[in-house]
Parts: C-alpha cells; structure tokens; sequence
C-alpha cells in the first residue's frame, strides 16, 4: 500500500505510543464518493456522507436500518476506530449493521483523520470531540435521533477518544462502550477531570492487553471521581475465563467491567478483522448494546 514519505515518518513517530490499535495497516480511503450530510433525505441503507465541522470536510458511514422512515425518534450508536483504521474497517469487524436491522437504530462511524482520533495519547491535533458533537446534534435534528440515547463506542485509539468525548461532551452521550481502550494519558491525570453529567460505561480488557495495567488504573481514577461504590453481590461469570465487575456511581450512572483472560489487545466477539478475538468467550457487540439500551440519558 502506496504512502507519501510524510505520512510514512508521521505513523512511524506514532505507532509506538499507547492505545493507537497498531494492529492493522494503515488503510486507503475507502468506498463510494461521499455526500454532504445535509443534501441527503434520510432513508433507509448505507450513506457515506461529510459533515463540514471546523475548518475540516469529515467523512462518516451511516446505516438506517430497513425498517427506519424516520417517524419516530430512533436511538444512534457512533463506532469510532482503530488507528490506523477508518469506518468502513470498523463496521465489518464489529458487526453493529446487523444488530441495528433487528433492534431498530442507526449506526455511524467517523473517519479519523490521516487514520487516528485525537485522543488521550494519540492521534494527530483535530477537534474529534467537537465533531462527535455535532455529527450527534445533526443526525438528532435531520434523522429524528432521540437525543437522550445517543451512544458512543470505540476501540483503543477510538476507544479513548470515546472516554474524552464522555467527559467534554457534556450532555450529549448518555452512554459509552470501551473496548481495548482506556481513561489514560496527560488528561486524565487531572484530579478534576471527569463528566459533568451522567455517562454510564461498559468496558472490556483482555489481561494480556500490553496496556491492561494502564487502563485498570485509568479505571481505578474513573471510579474514584465519580464515587462509584460495587454493586453486591458481585455478578456472575460471564464465561470461565471472564470476569464482570459492576458499580454503581454517585451522579447515578453505572460502569461495568470486563476482564478477558487469555485475550490481547482486541474486540471480544468478533468474527472480521486483525482486532478480532472470535473465542473471547463473550460477544462485545451484543453485551455493549444491551448496556446501552437499558441506559438512556440521565439528567
């Protein structure tokens, strides 16, 4: 795969910081020529459109679901991606497309820019927060989103951008979905960092994660803030080789964490994809949405 000598020594600087999903090459732009996001009448299918945010044209996937005209207020789940990767990779590897068909919502997934999501310690400098917000502002007033379940989930780089975006996004996600990604970084070490309203989150981390340490911490400062207390008597396994903790948190929203023994830096379920852990012995996709449809927005 052909790159420019910039883009080369940009990814090599890149590729060794944490939670960057350097498990895939970097991918080429991919798919049918995009659609400015306002010109299109919402309908059923596959869109790829933009949505001009900042100084930046940014390109999203859409997927309404078959039965979807727009009559009635729908939930929306936003999957951001790996780095490298884009929405196209992602949405083959996490299966959500199918799931929205028999649950009823819609999908989207962002295009990080150069292949990354500025996120806690990667990638590049644009405003994804900023974007995520208004990608969610204009799918709530053009394709009749419920405002109050809109949700976010990602892995690694997309994962983290998923925890910044819980804590700058204020009042825009009611809920997250982490998977091999984590509260981590320069921000997060902040004492008073955390969301101003309520955002429930599931996670997942497999314990040969090479950041497993890094994001059970960024858990710890997580819990901590929000004075999540666990909720007794402890949840069974999962599976044999899984473990699901479950808390409780003072603003009212819930975290649930899932330790993955045996798996690596990936997404537990998974059937497509380098990122995929087929026999993680839970299915992420499956588990994150049934978190987030017993979690609208609160507050």
């Amino acid at each position: 795969m052909r790159r420019t000598l910039v883009w080369t020594v940009v990814a090599a600087l890149l590729v060794g910081l944490a939670a960057c999903g350097d498990d895939e090459p970097a991918p080429a732009v991919s798919g049918p020529a995009p659609t400015t996001a306002a010109a299109v009448k919402p309908a059923p299918g596959q869109h790829a459109l933009t949505l001009d945010h900042g100084d930046a044209t940014r390109r999203f996937r859409l997927h309404a679901p078959a039965g979807y005209d727009g009559s009635k207020p729908v939930p929306l789940v936003i999957a951001l991606h790996p780095y490298p990767g884009d929405g196209l990779t992602m949405s083959e590897m996490v299966g959500l497309d199918a799931l929205a068909e028999r649950e009823g919502f819609l999908t989207a997934y962002p295009d990080g820019v150069n292949g990354g999501f500025n996120a806690f310690v990667c990638c590049g400098q644009e405003d994804d927060v900023g974007f995520l917000a208004a990608l969610a502002a204009h799918l709530v007033r053009g394709w009749n989103v419920d405002a109050d379940r809109v949700y976010l989930t990602g892995i690694s780089n997309g994962g983290d951008l998923s925890f910044r975006a819980a804590v700058e996004a204020t009042g825009v996600f009611a809920a997250i979905g982490v998977v091999s990604g984590g509260f981590i970084g320069a921000l997060p070490a902040g004492a008073d960092y955390a969301p101003k309203s309520p955002v429930s989150v599931i996670t997942f981390i497999g314990d040969q994660d090479r950041y497993a340490g890094e994001f059970a911490e960024g858990l710890v400062s997580w819990r901590k803030r929000l004075r999540c207390a666990e909720v007794k008597p402890a949840p069974k396994r999962p599976a044999a080789n899984v473990t699901l903790s479950r808390g409780r948190c003072a603003d009212g929203s819930d975290i649930d964490v899932y330790t993955i023994g045996g798996m690596g830096h990936s997404w537990p379920g998974a059937t497509a994809g380098a990122m995929a852990a087929r026999d993680a012995g839970v299915v992420a996709t499956d588990l994150i949405w049934r978190f987030f449809a017993a979690h609208p927005r609160k507050g």
